[in-house]
């Protein structure tokens, strides 16, 4: 059973995998570096506050200043998000992740130098250029996966970016505490070594090849993408993945991209867009990146010495790094619907208990033991929280945005759901502090209730993508569509079902997903996009031929 899921990974598509994520190594280690050095920058703004205008900061005023340094990092986020889907069609995936580490360079430069220069506002600056880094890789690195991945392999290697990630948290709060790195003086040097990802992205990856996907589709170099899948799969035997490129490639021939605003615009594409991007705000809307972001301070304000607020920190990164590893045979087992669900209810439960316990702690306050007992509820609770987390949410919503969009429209989903997941981050970086001074004991009931949410859209709308192809995929989503048209229109369904189902055995299997794409004929004034064609409401729906290569037989009162 092992050997069978492990078939088609390659020593040479793990080096390429490891090369990749280590962008993501990158997004993790800048989310999480800012945490345990608080007081240091606070102070180090405080010296300069001073030594500028010869007087002292209010404590209110540094909070604000290093809110801005905290949530910088997502406003470039967003632009980097938002960027990728055009960085990736021209420079290409690999392409993309290469020239992404310039910036990673000079972020990680600026940012270790911040002391030097004794300015805060280059703290800032490097915050931001860090960030527009760390957008591009969440928006490249799952997109490049996903395309040199076999199809039994992709859940889990899927699951490799939030291993990743979670990495590079852990080495940042290991780095982070006072023996090491934790210090007045080796804060700069703390946040300078995120140069290390990108030097060692720059090493690794050119021996790579570029994502097959885009080399066929894209590009429309059959020879390069077959050279680039011979070493990926160390076989010669590549015909099938070629194949259910070219199937993918006739679903939408009629045009090799689609823009945002067609995309937005397409009612077959809207549904998996949709979840696409409720699944981003599933993940940044738990209230994860207030315990990243904050948790050193979460943690002494339940009761715990700043020393052991630190290494409870550190105890989140370890156990992010153990459950991911968990859920990376689990992913392709078990399901991506499956796996997020079991997230979300664990997170909602456990986000209920740290919210009971800042209530006994405030009403059992007078109780040095209550104390005591309730710093240990709320540290096991937010460690629970934290395993939940990285069971489904950490990694699936990256995962599910790659996998329910064909090559098509899969980039500008891709700059839309990662610009999403970006405002959210930004608006939890940046309005949490508030949150917690207004709500106090009830900080988390928010996040609670945004978890109930989730957890019911997930149920009602989020389709299973295990081992199904990017075009299998697509149509559950017309099914969908089509069940909500005329009578005459799920007819005409069912009876292209029926002639494709007959032809089983006949056709090549890459020939009948591409005849299952092609059931539904497109009004001639319609858009036609690359996950399909729709009609425009109240237009009769006219025949037409199918686009070479590949025309379908016609077969009588199926509307083909």
């Amino acid at each position: 059973m092992a050997c069978e899921s492990l078939k088609g990974l390659t020593l040479f598509l793990s080096y390429a995998i490891l090369a990749a994520v280590l962008g993501m190594l990158q997004f993790g280690y800048n989310t999480g570096v800012i945490n345990a050095p608080e007081v240091n920058i606070e102070n180090f703004m405080k010296d300069v506050y001073k030594d500028r205008y010869g007087e002292d900061i209010s404590d209110d005023s540094v909070k604000k200043l290093y809110s801005v340094a905290v949530s910088i990092f997502a406003i470039g986020g967003m632009l980097g998000g938002f960027s990728g889907g055009i960085i990736a069609n021209r420079f290409g995936r690999k392409g993309g992740l290469l020239l992404n580490n310039v910036l990673g360079i000079v972020g990680a430069c600026l940012m270790g130098c911040t002391k030097i220069a004794h300015s805060y506002e280059m703290l800032f600056f490097g915050r931001f250029i860090i960030g527009v880094n760390c957008g591009l890789n969440t928006s490249l690195v799952p997109m490049y996966i996903s395309e040199i991945a076999p199809l039994n392999l992709r859940g889990g290697l899927g699951t490799v970016n939030q291993l990743a990630v979670t990495v590079g948290l852990l080495v940042s709060q290991v780095l982070g505490i006072e023996q090491i790195l934790g210090t007045n003086e080796g804060w700069p040097v703390l946040l300078g070594l995120a140069v290390c990802p990108a030097i060692l992205q720059l090493l690794l990856l050119p021996v790579c090849p570029e994502s097959p996907r885009y080399l066929l589709i894209t590009k429309q170099w059959e020879e390069e993408a077959r050279k680039a899948l011979r070493r990926l799969r160390a076989s010669n035997q590549v015909e099938e993945d070629i194949e259910e490129m070219r199937a993918e490639e006739r679903a939408q021939q009629a045009e090799s991209r689609i823009s945002m605003t067609e995309l937005i615009c397409s009612p077959t594409l809207r549904a998996p867009l949709v979840i696409g991007v409720v699944m981003q705000l599933s993940q940044q809307l738990s209230g994860i990146n207030a315990v990243f972001y904050y948790s050193t301070n979460l943690f002494t304000s339940s009761g715990l010495t700043e020393e052991s607020a630190k290494f409870a920190t550190i105890g989140i990164g370890a156990i992010m790094v153990c459950m991911t590893l968990v859920s990376i045979p689990l992913m392709d087992r078990t399901g991506r619907r499956t796996l997020h669900l079991y997230g979300l209810g664990g997170m909602f439960i456990f986000s209920i208990f740290i919210t009971i316990s800042f209530l006994i702690k405030e009403f059992f306050g007078y109780v040095q033991e209550m104390i005591d007992w309730m710093s240990y509820l709320s540290v096991v609770s937010t460690l629970s929280f934290v395993v939940f987390f990285a069971v489904g949410p950490g990694s699936i919503p990256w995962m599910i945005t790659a996998e329910l969009f064909s090559q098509g429209p899969r980039p500008a989903a891709m700059s839309i759901a990662v610009l999403v997941n970006w405002m959210a981050n930004f608006l939890v970086g940046i309005g949490f502090p508030s949150m917690k001074t207004s709500l106090e004991n009830y900080t988390f009931l928010p996040f609670s209730a945004f978890l109930a949410i989730f957890w019911i859209f997930t149920y009602k709308k989020v389709p299973e993508t295990k081992n199904k192809t990017f075009e299998e995929i697509l149509a559950l989503f017309r099914h969908g569509n089509d069940s909500r048209s005329s009578l005459r229109d799920s007819r005409l369904y069912g009876s292209m079902l029926n002639c494709v189902n007959a032809l089983e055995g006949h056709i090549p299997p890459a020939e009948s997903a591409a005849l299952m794409v092609a059931e539904e004929k497109p009004h001639p004034d319609s858009f036609v996009f690359a996950a399909g064609s729709e009609r425009s409401s109240g237009a009769p729906a006219q025949p037409e031929r199918p686009p070479p290569p590949l025309p379908p037989p016609r077969f009588p009162n199926s509307g083909v």
